[in-house]
């Protein structure tokens, strides 16, 4: 019985060293990888919204000018 505990406590006490262990290179390199993939996300999405908007803008300016006395819908 007393074998079954230490064996019980033992391995708890590897599984809690687990946890508490600083992370390995390998989470680092993870978590590096993934930062750069989400800093090219919020960039590409940046790059998309900015062309976007010149589209929108560039279809005004080829519009031209409404005629006079009719509203501009927008």
């Amino acid at each position: 019985m007393t074998e079954n505990r230490s064996d019980a406590r033992l391995k708890a006490e590897l599984v809690f060293g687990k946890l508490q262990a600083p992370p390995s290179a390998r989470d680092r390199a993870f978590e590096e990888i993934n930062a750069v993939r989400a800093a090219g996300a919020e960039k590409v999405q940046r790059l998309r919204e900015a062309r976007l908007a010149r589209e929108l803008q560039d279809k005004a300016a080829l519009k031209g000018p409404s005629e006079p006395g009719v509203p501009e819908t927008s």
